[in-house]
């Protein structure tokens, strides 16, 4: 344990206040980019640099496409956001003042993970936050939220597969909720969850304890659950007085992806579940706006969207305002996400994934955690004969089959799970529309719609390629498609893959009947 600049006993704090004047009550109203305004400068020569060395023949700056775009659809010649906005709110959330009554105000107490995970997706990403998120409520300490970041420190855009990408992508842009700051339920004495620039503002010399300190015999024993590693971080920081705790930048996360990628993930859920950490959850109002604009394209055009605010609904007449996307209150919690009667979404990565699937099959990974609940009929077990970074060709079959399914590996598990269907609810719940969450080709979409309309003559056939996503909205698409898989009437995931295990989370929590999820 450790604290950053003038090092101070845990015990030596009788008389401990935050340690700030009272001139620095509130944040300064200043850009969050002016300090570095040279750097961005520097940023954007740089990226027309990168747009010569890649694109030698073909200067365009709208043919150098950035995480969500396609050529096809890519209309707009210009850099993906930044956010400035959104990040201009969080800064100046109301409880980022030190004259709040308790618990808030100078009586708050903290918790910053600043070790959470980066270069990762948002799937991985999400799970992390909301377990640490759980913690920090169960001790009571303000949560600290950073950015889903993908570099921490380098530029503002990143490259990620030949395309731009924002570095850091403000949390109130993809969720909602207690996480990032709304109100907590009434009578829950736990403070409001604060940004990582007021706790850095109102915590200079936090006392940084090394996630090793607890984790370092647990972490990778396949015999401990996530339950013990949580009541020990529990104890940990409820004999703590200081009110600013930090985890180490440089040690392992607290929750890791060897958690959340296997079973032992699961003892948590029942905290989980009843926390208004996932019961008071809810996706942004960005994120809500984009689903409404298409949900014609997966919905029956009759179909009322009165469960989201008017004014994200695509009839509005006035055009919604900037400051309306700027909301951590939950307009949608997952309580209130009804099925979307018909829809069959579906989850197929492709690209990249190939190479990923046998990864895992020369390591014979398991599902992911939450993938594997025992009420779901889907099954998974690594098989006895691989692993240590070699497999069977047997083997890589099968992980590719339940990873990366052909074409017929998809008809085929479409047509079984219909006749499942059919079995247990006859005509009454016939699935009409399916949608199709992926990142694979244009030509390749082609073929498997086609495919699939040989499997029956759908009302539609849809997929993330056919969204129609506004320029804020493109980063953050898989949020949108998460909101969709959550919403099916029927859902068919991928086993191995984090997006699909929060998918499945949420729908757990909604208490849909378990033989609508599947999985390849």
């Amino acid at each position: 344990m450790v604290r950053h600049k003038p090092s101070r006993s845990v015990d030596d704090d009788d008389d401990m206040v935050l340690p700030v004047s009272h001139s620095d009550l509130k944040l300064p109203s200043r850009p969050y980019f002016t300090k570095r305004s040279a750097r961005v400068l520097l940023i954007l020569v740089l990226a027309s640099c990168a747009l010569v060395v890649f694109h030698s023949t073909r200067r365009n700056a709208s043919q150098y496409l950035y995480w969500g775009a396609t050529e096809e659809h890519s209309t707009e010649n210009r850099l993906p956001p930044l956010y400035e906005s959104y990040h201009d709110y969080e800064r100046h959330l109301p409880q980022h003042n030190l004259s709040l009554p308790h618990p808030e105000g100078r009586d708050a107490k903290f918790f910053w993970a600043a070790n959470h995970v980066h270069s990762s997706g948002w799937g991985n990403s999400m799970q992390e936050l909301l377990v640490n998120a759980l913690l920090s409520h169960t001790v009571n300490r303000a949560f600290v939220f950073d950015n889903y970041t993908w570099d921490p420190d380098g530029p503002d855009y990143s490259l990620y597969n030949g395309k731009l990408i924002p570095s850091r992508i403000p949390h109130s842009a993809i969720i909602s909720g207690p996480i990032i700051g709304s109100s907590w339920p009434p009578g829950d004495p736990t403070p409001r969850s604060v940004s990582r620039e007021y706790f850095r503002r109102v915590c200079p010399q936090p006392l940084v304890i090394d996630s090793n300190e607890i984790n370092e015999k647990l972490r990778l024993d396949t015999t401990v659950p996530a339950s013990v590693i949580f009541d020990k971080w529990v104890d940990k920081l409820n004999s703590i007085r200081d009110p600013c705790v930090e985890i180490k930048r440089s040690s392992f996360q607290i929750f890791e992806i060897w958690l959340f990628g296997s079973p032992r993930i699961l003892p948590l859920w029942a905290r989980l579940s009843k926390s208004p950490i996932l019961r008071n959850f809810s996706w942004s109002p960005l994120v809500l706006q984009a689903y409404a604009q298409n949900a014609h394209l997966f919905d029956s055009p009759s179909r009322s969207l009165s469960f989201l605010p008017s004014y994200l609904r695509p009839s509005t007449a006035t055009p919604i305002s900037p400051a309306e996307l700027h909301n951590v209150e939950p307009l949608l919690t997952p309580d209130k996400t009804n099925p979307v009667p018909g829809l069959l979404a579906l989850h197929v990565r492709r690209g990249d994934f190939a190479n990923h699937c046998a990864h895992l099959a020369n390591w014979a990974a398991d599902w992911n955690g939450f993938n594997k609940f025992t009420a779901l009929p889907d099954k998974f077990r690594p098989p006895p004969d691989g692993g240590k970074g070699q497999t069977t060709d047997e083997n890589l079959q099968l992980y590719m089959k339940r990873c990366f399914p052909t074409i017929e590996q998809i008809t085929d598990k479409v047509r079984k799970v219909l006749e499942e269907q059919y079995s247990l609810y006859g005509n009454s719940k016939e699935l009409k529309r399916v949608y199709v969450m992926t990142n694979g080709d244009r030509e390749w979409l082609e073929e498997l719609r086609a495919a699939l309309m040989k499997v029956k003559q759908w009302d539609a056939v849809v997929t993330s390629r056919d969204l129609s996503l506004s320029w804020e909205a493109k980063p953050v698409a898989q949020a949108v498609d998460m909101l969709i898989g959550q919403r099916a009437q029927v859902f068919i995931g991928n086993g191995f893959s984090s997006l699909t295990s929060n998918i499945v989370m949420f729908r757990m929590l909604r208490e849909l009947p378990p033989e609508d999820t599947r999985f390849w």
